[in-house]
């Protein structure tokens, strides 16, 4: 999670909100980074979780991820959510929980519905009080930045 609590800050220099990713494979290395960057390259399926997936699978020369981990800062969303089972990766790691969009067990459970093909395991709330940290102070400097 260290490494993705590093790319979440990363995010910060181009103004995307502070979510980092790491695809780490089954061997414990890390094969895919990645941070938002909806802003930086504006791409609104630029959320950290599928620039790593993308990473890793290249790196392993297979879209199928299979035994990896996607360790993220934020629970995923439904886009994010859904490229995780397609991708077949084996566990979701995140930190802060999503009320609003989190697809992971808050708003919705996508990657544990039955009746898709392949459900990973879900571990969350790891170092989750940083990455809330993290995200409720990006959150409060836009609204401070918005008020005239």
């Amino acid at each position: 999670m260290g490494a993705a609590l590093d790319e979440a800050r990363a995010a910060l220099a181009t103004g995307d909100v502070p979510v980092g990713a790491v695809v780490v494979s089954p061997a414990q290395a890390v094969i895919g980074t990645g941070r938002n960057v909806r802003e930086a390259v504006a791409d609104p399926t630029g959320h950290a979780e599928l620039v790593a997936i993308r990473a890793g699978a290249a790196s392993l020369g297979s879209w199928r991820l299979d035994g990896c981990t996607l360790v993220v800062t934020l629970e995923p969303c439904t886009m994010c959510a859904g490229a995780a089972v397609l991708a077949r990766l084996e566990r979701v790691v995140f930190g802060a929980f999503d009320p609003k969009a989190g697809a992971v067990g808050s708003l919705w459970d996508v990657v544990r519905d039955r009746r898709l093909n392949h459900r990973p395991e879900v571990v969350s709330g790891v170092r989750a009080e940083e990455s809330t940290t993290l995200l409720d102070d990006f959150f409060a400097s836009q609204r401070h930045r918005a008020q005239p």
